[in-house]
């Protein structure tokens, strides 16, 4: 069933500077774009893949005000090195890919459009080895690949969508402080939907793909259940963020059961890469000196 995805690569890992944030172009025509688009998932599909990065952009700006990142290079090349290498086997490896962990207790991780991908502190802690990270990351790399985020935005509220997005048509005096305002005001409404989740079938697709591209990148393929069982028997408020904006993690992990049945089961010499790891989550939990 899955044959296809599975597809072997040998592209090495790689690691990019973390990009500033841009603001919004001139050639971005946010109404050209949505002005007669009334579906989301068409939406998604017509806006161009630089204006996706643009917007994904500004909707990171926004999430990482949440808290400061992480104060630890080795930890955020490391992460950035697994989600990369995720990331290449994907259908959409060429996008901008970053990723960085934010320095906050809560356990939680979300991706903007674009490719720009937040971890937390607290999430990796609770994590046991690199592939269940690779199958975290994979996950949230998911959301970007099938545009989940930018079919939501669209569907968030259709009517003062279009309203805010009409408002870049005014006349040439002032227009790109309009046009940046618009946009602005559209990356808010994106972050917003962070507190909300999307639907529970982009979950189950993202869970389904994650486990695909951490296999294709040559991780134990039961990492991400594996974070979903450890998430199911945690208690505290440390992770209520990141269970109340997705579906019940029992209907999670029973969608991944039947989907991944013994399909997967000829991958389960694949390494779980352990060592590795807990090298890196020791320092998460060491005192500065």
């Amino acid at each position: 069933m899955f044959k296809h995805f599975l597809a072997a690569s040998t592209v090495g890992l790689c690691l990019t500077l973390i990009p500033a944030m841009a603001t919004p172009s001139p050639q971005f025509n946010l109404t050209k774009i949505f002005k007669t688009v009334t579906d989301g998932a068409k939406a998604a599909k017509d806006i161009s893949e630089s204006d996706e990065i643009v917007l994904g952009q500004e909707v990171a700006a926004n999430l990482l005000s949440l808290a400061p990142l992480l104060d630890n290079q080795e930890v955020q090349s490391y992460v950035n090195k697994v989600g990369r290498w995720v990331s290449l086997h994907s259908e959409r490896p060429d996008l901008p890919w970053t990723f960085v962990v934010l320095d906050l207790s809560d356990a939680t991780a979300f991706a903007a459009p674009g490719g720009y991908i937040v971890i937390t502190k607290g999430l990796l802690l609770k994590l046991n080895n690199e592939a269940e990270l690779a199958g975290v990351l994979g996950h949230e790399a998911s959301h970007v690949v099938r545009k989940h985020h930018l079919s939501a935005i669209k569907k968030a509220n259709t009517t003062a969508f279009l309203k805010t997005l009409g408002d870049t048509a005014l006349d040439a005096s002032g227009k790109d402080n309009r046009r940046n305002r618009a946009f602005l005001e559209i990356a808010s409404l994106g972050a917003a939907l962070y507190g909300v989740g999307l639907d529970k079938d982009s979950e189950f697709e993202a869970d389904r793909m994650g486990v695909v591209l951490a296999t294709r990148s040559g991780y134990d393929s039961f990492g991400l259940p594996a974070v979903l069982q450890t998430l199911q028997g945690s208690k505290g408020s440390e992770v209520n963020s990141l269970l109340s904006t997705h579906p019940p993690t029992s209907d999670r992990l029973n969608q991944l059961d039947r989907v991944m049945g013994s399909n997967f089961d000829r991958f389960d010499a694949l390494p779980a890469v352990e060592d590795r790891f807990l090298k890196i989550k020791e320092l998460l939990t060491a005192k500065k000196k």
